[in-house]
């Protein structure tokens, strides 16, 4: 859709350096997870692993929020996986959104979760909780991880074990992918725990990695800041204990402008 033709349908004035794109499909998860596919600009690039700025048409300064984009950067379409907040500002109203209905998006994306902030390795760590895996499951899409690292390892912690149903469906939709299937087969490592119910790991993701845990399950060395990189992505407090646990380890963190063996993502959505 172009910006002209919604100018023209949506209620409000669209914002400046706005693209307005239809939801094309929604699918929930449980209470408080869903996520969403809408139409992608013609002209939008982006990274896999950045996040742009979403927002709805429905008021005369919309509310915009940074989101993940969970599509890798070859795809045709942008998916996004959300939280549902009853009184949140945006999820209030985004988590009730369905096909054709509009939703706003900055043009300009941005982000640390990108192979660029990172340097050269050869086994790449998502550490993620919650939505937070939204970023990875763009990477984990995109054959140019694969390029870069010999070994991509998935780890992520939610409460409950419905919480764990995107990252699955992600994983297994990779390995079945026919672009990025063959390069994911034996080098993607899918790692789960929970911490609010019974669960084979009913653990935090720190406490799998400082006990040792995720690396003898998964036959891998303990972290090396020589070969692994790692990628983290959650709440406020998982990322300053996996910054912590990646410092520990001897690790420097990077970013876009100097490259490092961890980087963390500071984006969150209400």
């Amino acid at each position: 859709m172009s910006l002209d033709s919604a100018q023209t349908t949506a209620p409000f004035p669209i914002p400046a350096n706005t693209f307005v794109e239809t939801v094309t499909e929604v699918e929930h998860y449980t209470d408080r997870l869903f996520r969403f596919r809408m139409t992608r600009p013609a002209s939008f690039r982006f990274r896999s692993g950045e996040f742009v700025m979403i927002g709805l048409p429905n008021a005369e300064k919309p509310v915009l929020r940074a989101y993940s984009i969970a599509s890798p950067s070859w795809d045709e379409e942008l998916e996004f996986y959300s939280i549902k907040v009853a009184d949140g500002p945006l999820t209030e109203h985004l988590q009730k959104i369905k096909p054709g209905d509009q939703v706003l998006m900055r043009k300009k994306p941005t982000g640390t979760l990108v192979t660029d902030a990172l340097l050269p390795g050869k086994r790449l760590y998502m550490f993620s909780t919650g939505t937070g895996v939204a970023p990875f499951a763009s990477l984990m899409r995109d054959p140019e991880t694969y390029e870069k690292f010999d070994t991509v390892v998935l780890l992520h912690g939610c409460r409950e074990s419905a919480e764990l149903a995107y990252g699955t469906q992600i994983v297994t939709q990779t390995l079945e992918d026919p672009l990025v299937g063959e390069c994911a087969a034996g080098r993607l490592h899918h790692y789960t725990c929970v911490t609010r119910e019974d669960h084979p790991r009913r653990m935090r993701i720190t406490e799998a990695v400082t006990s040792g845990r995720i690396f003898e399950d998964l036959g891998l060395p303990p972290l090396d800041p020589e070969v692994d990189r790692v990628m983290i992505c959650g709440s406020m407090e998982m990322l300053k204990d996996c910054r912590t646990l990646c410092e520990e380890a001897g690790m420097q963190e990077g970013s876009n402008s100097a490259p490092g063996v961890f980087v963390v993502e500071r984006a969150f959505v209400d």
